[in-house]
């Protein structure tokens, strides 16, 4: 076995320097974008890179690791001749994406992807594109890569594969390898944490092109192509124009607002509760004794109490609270790295206006693409859970509540203003194992969850009476608004608008308004133009209006796996487009709501795959 595992031990080695001479490659055929950054810059994009390095090698190590098996019964030059030949054939194509990359990357301005692939049914129009020179680039640089690797494998790696020795105890050798290929999983996955490894875990710079560096290409082209998106939009009940036409209708800006602030340009403090949900919350009619500390400072600010979710994860929500951007029905914005590069951006504004601006997280902010995110987003300091005493992970998400937040607390003595500062909690996520004895009795769910709730809620009150008394109190606002609910009861229909009503709460010295009630209907997506012009600022935020102009609009727009919900001040409609039709059909007028949201999600949608 010991020659086998060498032989394995070196096919890793030989992939992994594959892909160093591949980011090598991009770089010195991109010598005038790469000259634009540091050396240690460009340096730290292979050790960034090297997560997605590795688990591109251990897809292709699956192949050889499972013919190994059977090799140990049968004739094993047979089946070394078939590794070596999976070998050459992956060389090349891995070559082909590596070269063929380097010349797209010039026009898209993006790392190649299944995209690239959509040409090839019209191949004389793919090469109208190119110039003979840059065809005949390409060739000689697929000729060189491939024919070099291939002289390396053959050199040092066909002879291992091909004189193997007999394996004396072979049932045992066998277990052994099916057990390395089941562990391949931890490569592929880029370790053992919760969060799957996507193109943006390797993100580490505000610089698009440097992140853009250490993705690994072949990976990146692999994954997209098994996790193919949509390039039609599913979404089109009407004609474009009158779609845009009725969706600017209703989200035009409206009049000057009524004014809550005081200041044009206060220090910003956005707390993002996981889970929070407006059934659980007392001051919006729900449950009294969840969220008892919540409940006492809705008297000390302005609540927001038709207010929804946009949709029903954090990663839906996120691009809803900071760029005013929709959740979709059945794919997540936040996950494409490419896409949100694109989307405007609050952080970004209010950073031109002089604010420094940072993302502080208890977990691991890869899951879900959190990080290439934040950062194409334009936070320049994220804090995240490696930035904690690893004696203080003692949570299957990361960091418990209380730590965050007392460590955000200590960090307030210190901070430069004006700020703008974004807080995720995390502990009244599943599986709510909080740090307390419960409140309530019960192994319910239900029960788990309102304990944890109690929990959060209780850590949150305690910072919100540190802050009151604090010297940056005076001149902040703080947006207290939940990611979204959470379905408690295997009662409540997935696209129940229970599950998206959700609070928000304005509050801090800055707020001129006490025990105030907004009613006019809302949701995530509105908070960045709302708050805007508060400060006399502007923004392109197409789906949003100003939540505090009184001709504004009334309405709220969420999306479950395959529908949406479009409610009104008289009306509700709720479709499901597997359905084909409207599941919940009410009010005054609930066809004319149903019209502006399919208008919405269709203008949505197109925009969603321009991007």
């Amino acid at each position: 076995m010991k020659e086998r595992f060498k032989a394995l031990l070196f096919y890793a080695l030989f992939w992994i320097l594959f892909f160093i001479v591949a980011r090598l490659f991009f770089i010195l055929t991109h010598l005038s974008e790469a000259a634009l950054y540091s050396p240690g810059e460009i340096a730290a994009t292979f050790r960034h890179g090297l997560r997605l390095d590795i688990s591109a090698t251990g897809y292709i190590f699956l192949i050889p690791v499972f013919i190994l098996i059977p090799a140990l019964w049968f004739n094993r030059k047979i089946f070394g001749t078939i590794i070596n030949w999976y070998s050459i054939i992956v060389i090349i194509i891995a070559s082909a994406i590596v070269v063929a990359d380097t010349l797209l990357y010039k026009y898209w301005g993006f790392r190649m992807d299944h995209t690239a692939f959509l040409y090839l049914n019209t191949p004389g129009e793919a090469a109208a594109s190119v110039t003979f020179f840059q065809m005949a680039g390409v060739i000689t640089g697929i000729l060189i890569l491939s024919a070099s690797f291939i002289w390396l494998y053959r050199r040092f790696l066909v002879r291992l594969f091909n004189n193997l020795s007999v394996v004396r105890y072979r049932f045992a050798a066998t277990i052994t390898l099916l057990i390395l290929w089941g562990l391949m999983i931890i490569p592929i996955r880029g370790g053992l944490g919760l969060a799957p490894i996507y193109a943006g875990s390797v993100y580490f710079s505000r610089n698009t092109f440097v992140n853009h560096t250490a993705i690994n290409v072949v990976w990146n082209v692999g994954n997209t192509l098994v996790n193919k998106k949509q390039t039609a939009n599913p979404y089109v009940f009407a004609g474009h124009e009158e779609s845009l036409e009725q969706v600017s209708s209703i989200t035009r800006k409206g009049s000057a607002p009524v004014k809550i602030i005081n200041n044009d340009r206060p220090n910003i403090l956005i707390l993002v509760m996981e889970s929070f949900g407006s059934a659980l919350t007392g001051s919006l009619g729900g449950d009294t004794i969840t969220t008892p500390r919540f409940n006492e400072w809705c008297r000390e600010g302005v609540l927001f109490s038709g207010f929804y979710a946009s949709g029903f994860r954090t990663d839906k929500a996120m691009p809803a609270i900071l760029n005013g951007y929709p959740a979709q029905p059945a794919a997540s914005i936040m996950k494409d790295s490419r896409k949100t590069e694109s989307l405007p951006g609050l952080v970004k504004i209010l950073q031109e206006e002089g604010y420094n601006a940072s993302f502080w997280y208890g977990g691991d902010i890869n899951f879900a693409n959190f990080n290439a995110y934040l950062i194409n987003s334009g936070f320049s300091r994220i804090i995240t859970q490696d930035n904690f005493d690893p004696a203080d992970r003692n949570s299957k998400w990361g960091i418990h509540d209380h730590v965050l937040f007392n460590a955000l607390r200590d960090s307030m003595d210190h901070i430069k203003e004006p700020f703008l500062r974004v807080v995720l909690s995390l502990s009244s996520h599943e599986p709510f194992d909080v740090p307390v004895d419960p409140v309530f009795e019960g192994r319910d769910e239900l029960t788990k969850f309102r304990n944890s709730l109690h929990y959060t809620d209780s850590v949150l009150g305690d910072f919100l009476d540190n802050a009151a008394g604090s010297e940056w109190w005076g001149n902040t606002l703080i947006i207290i608004v939940a990611d979204h609910f959470r379905r408690n009861s295997g009662d409540l229909l997935v696209y129940s608008e229970d599950i998206f009503q959700i609070p928000m709460l304005w509050t801090g010295g800055v707020t001129v308004k006490r025990d105030t009630m907004i009613s006019r209907l809302g949701s995530q997506v509105d908070i960045p133009i709302t708050l805007l012009r508060q400060m006399n600022l502007d923004g392109e935020f197409p789906f949003s209006k100003d939540l505090l102009s009184d001709d504004a609009h009334s309405f709220a727009f969420y999306t479950f796996n395959e529908g949406f919900g479009f409610i009104t001040d008289s009306s509700k409609y709720i479709y499901d487009h597997k359905l084909g039709g409207p599941v919940l059909s009410e009010g005054n007028d609930p066809l004319y709501a149903g019209k502006l949201g399919k208008a919405y999600l269709q203008v949505l949608y197109d925009d969603f795959l321009k991007r």
